[in-house]
């Protein structure tokens, strides 16, 4: 990931599907269409670390992850975290974080970038590298839903079941990239993203 002390990235998915009924409000998300959310935590070799799945398309990123076992254990130092250390090659000492964007709440151990508005070069430098971080669970997202292509179009499903459908998804990505032979056919070569020579390189899952 290229971002110190990063433990991993987190972000939202909705996952699309018909108008519930008796639930109309409730599902509708901001981009007007229904859905559930898929918040997941996602680790630098791209597998799924935690996800919670099932919530209202209408509650942000932020709100799904108060509610969480996650933020209970996180918040209360039981997450199992590493101490706060020393970064590589200084003195300065700092703590483990998740990164993540501008819908969660900052605090010791979750890293969001400086608003857009500021046009300091350390700040521009620190929101580029977290956005590099953050790319790891968009490829995540991108894979799963270019390979499992009921995500790409409303699950004709009530939303408890279409939650066990995309809790499926999580668990046979993190089955398929377990082994050599099943990753070679599901994640082959420039599928994620990548930066050669500095330069970005769009994984194959976007085209």
């Amino acid at each position: 990931m290229e971002f110190p002390h990063c433990t991993g990235a987190m972000d939202g998915k909705h996952v699309e599907i018909e108008c519930p009924p008796n639930s109309v409000s409730d599902f509708i998300n901001y981009k007007g269409f229904f859905s559930i959310v898929l918040l997941a935590l996602v680790f630098a070799n791209y597998n799924f670390l935690f996800v919670d799945i099932g919530c209202q398309g209408r509650i942000s990123d932020g709100g799904v992850f108060k509610d969480t076992k996650l933020h209970t254990l996180l918040n209360s130092k039981r997450l199992g975290l590493p101490p706060i250390a020393s970064l590589q090659n200084s003195n300065f000492l700092a703590p483990y974080v998740i990164v993540s964007y501008d819908a969660f709440a900052l605090n010791e151990n979750i890293m969001k970038p400086y608003s857009h508005q500021s046009n300091e070069v350390q700040k521009r430098i620190f929101n580029y590298r977290l956005s590099r971080a953050r790319r790891v669970v968009e490829n995540v997202f991108g894979i799963c839903s270019s390979t499992f292509r009921i995500l790409r179009k409303p699950m004709l499903l009530h939303p408890k079941k279409a939650a066990i459908v995309t809790m499926t998804v999580t668990l046979l990505h993190n089955f398929l990239r377990a082994s050599e032979s099943s990753n070679s056919s599901y994640c082959p070569p420039g599928t994620f993203d990548d930066d050669v020579n500095g330069e970005y390189v769009p994984g194959l899952w976007r085209k």
